[in-house]
Parts: structure tokens; sequence; C-alpha cells
């Protein structure tokens, strides 16, 4: 068989299994906003922080939707997101119990969670509470070294945020809990040159520890205040840097290949809701104010209402057949003429 049939052949293949993942009734992810507050106000943040900790009767819901497909469910993934949801500790732990305590009696079920902080409150103490909550990966982002990380990740106050996260990640590593912590370092115009020195020292500190991985992302205009005022790097000139920057993480890694396997975004998976402080349930954790992502509301009693017009928006990828569709579904979508993600290729590293 030839290249050119070969090719076609394996996206076809590709296709077919991610639909069929995609549309399991015997899996559920849930992305869970616990508050939509922060502590604090990075550079590029998207988010607006209009709504505060999510209530008795949102989280009544999540627990009773728990329990009406939890009798189904081979898979139940929960992905805790916000705002900061360290703020929100009390509903994390409430929701997490409730899932512990029913998971508990379902030996067939995998369940698991993960949760993207900032890390200023994650000190080792509440690392451990989470990894008893279930809670076992993290993602924590930082901007380059000290200098440059705390320009953009700024505090509330005002005040930088390098020091207090880089102590609690070095407290992760010193611990012997059985966690996975995503390091997302953002690269910038104005970042880029220290990226070398500073990833060079993130990978001696952290790297050598096989719970540590680092994926590199590029800052992007994602619909902020301050979207006008931002330097970005081009999607044309990303991959390069990327390459030259991997190499420094990984230098004994593969680099990344010439036609890299397309993915598919959660957003465009059925079985796969974001759920907010407020009850709006959505599909995207970056579109917030898009209308579009408001495709439905989760009631106390764990029903979850549903327009389907604007949840088939999201889906559209599968009708299509459109690869760029399905890894972004955000990105050109209907109505909005939204072109918030396309960021090209990247890769997750370590060093192990």
């Amino acid at each position: 068989m030839n290249s050119s049939t070969e090719a076609p052949s394996k996206s076809a293949e590709l296709f077919a299994d991610e639909l069929t993942s995609s549309l399991r009734d015997d899996s559920l992810h849930l992305i869970l906003l616990p508050t939509e507050k922060c502590n604090f106000r990075c550079t590029y943040c998207y988010e607006d922080f209009s709504i505060g900790r999510m209530g008795p009767q949102v989280i009544e819901g999540v627990k009773r939707l728990i329990d009406r497909r939890i009798d189904g469910l081979r898979s139940l993934s929960v992905s805790w997101f916000g705002g900061e949801p360290l703020l929100a500790l009390p509903v994390i732990e409430d929701i997490s119990a409730h899932i512990i305590e029913r998971a508990a009696a379902m030996p067939d079920l995998t369940y698991s969670a993960d949760m993207t902080t900032n890390a200023y409150l994650l000190d080792r103490s509440t690392a451990e509470h989470l990894s008893r909550l279930g809670i076992t990966e993290h993602q924590v982002s930082l901007d380059g070294p000290q200098s440059l990380h705390d320009r953009t990740r700024v505090q509330a106050n005002g005040a930088g945020s390098f020091r207090r996260i880089w102590e609690n990640l070095l407290a992760v590593r010193d611990s012997d809990l059985r966690v996975g912590v995503v390091l997302r370092v953002h690269v910038t115009p104005a970042n880029v040159h220290s990226m070398p020195d500073f990833l060079s020292e993130v990978r001696e500190v952290f790297l050598g520890d096989s719970r540590f991985s680092v994926l590199l992302k590029p800052v992007e205009r994602l619909g902020g205040p301050r979207d006008g005022e931002m330097e970005v790097i081009s999607h044309d000139r990303w991959p390069a840097v990327l390459e030259d920057l991997e190499r420094i993480v990984s230098p004994e890694g593969s680099r990344l290949p010439l036609h890299p396997t397309p993915e598919v975004c959660y957003a465009s998976r059925p079985n796969s809701l974001m759920i907010r402080a407020n009850g709006v349930v959505g599909k995207c954790t970056v579109a917030l104010t898009d209308p579009n992502n408001a495709v439905g509301k989760i009631h106390p009693d764990g029903t979850v209402e549903i327009d389907n017009h604007r949840f088939r928006t999201w889906l559209r990828g599968w009708e299509s057949g459109d690869w760029d569709a399905l890894s972004c579904p955000a990105d050109g979508l209907p109505g909005t003429g939204s072109t918030l993600l396309g960021i090209g290729p990247t890769r997750l590293v370590s060093d192990t």
C-alpha cells in the first residue's frame, strides 16, 4: 500500500476510535469550577472573576448528577478549574468526598481527578489533603524566572508570586506523594531569551523526578482586557521556538513529528461537560463569555437541561470529519466568528 493511501486510512481509523471513545456512555468527564474568583491577576488572563463560590444548590446538583450516572460508568474523571479552585477548598472537599464514597462501592469504576491551580496555596499539607481526596494530578503555570514571572503572574494585591509557588513545588518534590505535576511554562517574546537558562534549572531541579513534566505553551490573546497590549509569538514562529526549547528540557527525547497525530479537544466530546460555579453547563474553559458556550443548566436534582442547538455546535467536527473543528471547536464557532485558540503544536516532555 502506498503512503498516499495509508495516511487517509490511518486518519479514518483514528477518527473512528476517537468517535467511539467520545460517544461512550460509560465514561464521564466533568470540569468543575468551585469558584471563578482568583487570587491572581495575570496580565494575559481572559476571565472576569464575576462569579463567586459554587452555591449549595449547584453542589447538590453535581452530587446528584454523579448519583444518577455512576451505576453505568466505568470511567469518571473530574478536572478542577477556576478562577483559583483552592480558594473554594470546602466545595472541593464536599464533592470529592461524595464521589469517593460512591466509588468505593463500584469496584469496576476507575475514578481520577486533576486540578489546574496557580499553586500559591498548594503547600505540602494541602497537596497531601488533595491526594486523599483523589486529586493526584496538578497543572501549574510558570512564566520564566522570578524577575519575569512576577511581572505577569501577579497577585491580586500586586505582589509577585514566583517564590511561594517554587517553594510549594519543592515541597511536593521532597515528599513521597504519588502525584503528577505538569509545569506549564508560558513563552512570550519578553521571556523567550531567558528560557534556555530557566528551563535548564527546571530540568535540574524537577525533571529528575518522574512525577514532574513540562508543557511548553505560547501565551495567546484569548479575549482578555489587555489583549491589545500583548506581544505574542506568531503561530508561524512557534514550532521552531518549541523545538529549540524542547531540546533543552529533554535533550534525549524525540522531536515533534513532521505529521503530528491530530488531537480531539475535550470540548468536542459529548461525554465531557463543564459545570460553572453558578450552575451553567458549558463545553470550553476558555470561551467563558461566549453565549454559545452556555449549553445548559444543572438542577439540584442532578438533571441537566441542555440546549441541543448550542450543544451540537461544539460537536460539529464529528459530523463534518474536520480535524480542525475537533481539535478546537471554539475556533470559528458558528455565529461568533471567534478565533480563540489555534496555537500550533505542543508537547508534554519530561526527562525520564
